[in-house]
């Protein structure tokens, strides 16, 4: 088992790009740098995005591990976030996600900010648990 790379060796994102957005100036807190809770919004968009399409119907988050926030996010920074499905159950998914932003300043390389494992259950419309299908 090798070790988990690190924030300052990682230099390319793991898994697919399920969402891009731009920070905003109306994201910020009193210190002028992006809210913690928007980032990790938008990280939970990404990954309910991506549980929604493999199990083909409505999810709810359970759980998130443990975020670090290793880079500040500034406003006009454009985030990426990326999934990538590492544990299926009968009725949930792990699916990890890792942001990673372009600064405004043109930068062509993208920084990893942070990343996290969140969890979600499969509902039915009355939000009752269902199986996750197979995959086809």
């Amino acid at each position: 088992m090798t070790a988990p790379e690190s924030i300052e060796t990682a230099s390319a994102p793991k898994g697919r790009l399920s969402i891009r957005t731009i920070a905003m100036p109306a994201d910020t807190n009193p210190n002028g740098q992006i809210f913690g809770g928007w980032l990790m919004s938008q990280m939970d968009l990404a990954g309910g995005t991506h549980a929604f399409q493999r199990t083909r119907g409505r999810v709810v988050t359970v759980a998130v591990d443990a975020m670090e926030f290793h880079r500040p996010v500034h406003v006009g920074d454009e985030l990426s976030c990326y999934t990538d499905i590492i544990r299926i159950g009968n009725t949930s998914l792990s699916i990890q996600v890792e942001a990673w932003v372009r600064r405004r300043s043109l930068e062509v390389a993208q920084q990893k900010v942070t990343s996290a494992t969140f969890v979600y259950v499969a509902i039915e419309e009355d939000g009752m648990k269902r199986r996750v299908p197979p995959e086809e």
